[in-house]
């Protein structure tokens, strides 16, 4: 097996080589080099000279390979890919990209009446349009339907049949996510707290914040 500098050419880029090298150095895992120390092979850089035991050099040699292969841990199901996702070993000072869901979908730890909140607020500002249930434009029972859809609750299309979903709330026990049903019976909205209710209010007015007032409420109805 030849042995190489890190001058050598190479197809990988020169970020990546510098992410292999240099995190396993921020660790002190290659001190100064001494003469017959063991060898430890970097796929597409080079083989390097260490002062590591031929077990230790063995043991970094498995990592390096793991993690250029892409290999996948199966137990903590990792993602792999090698160099260019991040594979199932770690090289020192090389963490794992970290992956995210956007918005209210990060909150699947809350209940349902949080998650319907969460995303109805993502809608502020769409046409009201009678009969629309979604996604861009909506009616008062068509965004309480497509908010709750959206934390897997299906909920029925009218704001009557809605009047009689889940279990009655008083008005001051009212909590954020709660529908509430007004004008008669024919206007529903969500409750976003601290007396406002979000809803699709009427043509010509946007999804927005609306003042909500006692004696406006026909019923409130908790999803649990």
């Amino acid at each position: 097996m030849g042995k190489h500098s890190l001058q050598r050419e190479s197809r990988l880029p020169n970020s990546v080589k510098g992410a292999l090298v240099a995190g396993a150095f921020a660790t002190g895992a290659f001190p100064a080099i001494q003469a017959g120390a063991a060898p430890i092979d970097i796929p597409g850089i080079g083989t390097f000279d260490t002062p590591l035991s031929d077990q230790d050099a063995a043991a970094v040699n498995t990592q390096v390979k793991a993690f250029t292969t892409g290999a996948t841990n199966p137990e903590t199901n990792q993602f792999g890919g090698g160099l260019g996702v991040g594979g199932g070993a770690q090289l020192p000072g090389i963490a794992p990209p970290q992956f995210g869901l956007p918005g209210f979908m990060q909150q699947q730890n809350q209940g349902p009446a949080n998650i319907a909140l969460e995303a109805a607020k993502t809608k502020v500002g769409a046409q009201y349009s009678w009969g629309a249930s979604g996604p861009y434009n909506f009616d008062c029972s068509g965004l309480v339907q497509w908010a709750y859809k959206q934390a897997g609750v299906d909920l029925p299309r009218t704001s009557f049949e809605q009047s009689h979903v889940g279990q009655p709330v008083a008005f001051e026990n009212l909590a954020p996510g709660d529908i509430v049903v007004t004008n008669g019976g024919g206007h529903v909205g969500i409750y976003a707290g601290d007396g406002k209710l979000l809803n699709a209010v009427q043509s010509g007015t946007p999804v927005s914040y609306t003042n909500l007032r006692s004696d406006q409420v026909v019923t409130a109805r908790r999803i649990v």
